[in-house]
């Protein structure tokens, strides 16, 4: 019974696990695939998912995002999206 509960929770989270970085852009990105400091990110219009997991904090992986793409809409990391707060912290960071 235990081991079913274990592999539900474990089939709930994957996708979590499977993108830790996702990310929505304001535009475009000139690139599909890009390295931003040690993270590759992969991009479908302004959506960007990396599954690089890093040992660097997320508000620096989304700093990194930022000055290659520019402001972001939105980022998240396994699941959990940036505050208001920490998403404007991230985008001071941006390019112009």
């Amino acid at each position: 019974m235990l081991r079913y509960a274990v592999l539900s929770l474990a089939l709930v989270y994957a996708p979590a696990i499977a993108n830790p970085f996702q990310a929505e852009t304001n535009g475009q990105p000139s690139q599909e695939r890009f390295v931003a400091r040690d993270s590759i990110w992969r991009c479908a219009g302004s959506s960007c998912v990396s599954t690089n997991r890093t040992s660097t904090r997320p508000a620096v992986v989304c700093a990194a995002l930022a000055r290659q793409v520019g402001a972001l809409k939105s980022f998240a990391v396994a699941g959990r999206a940036f505050g208001a707060e920490e998403l404007q912290a991230c985008n001071a960071r941006a390019r112009s």
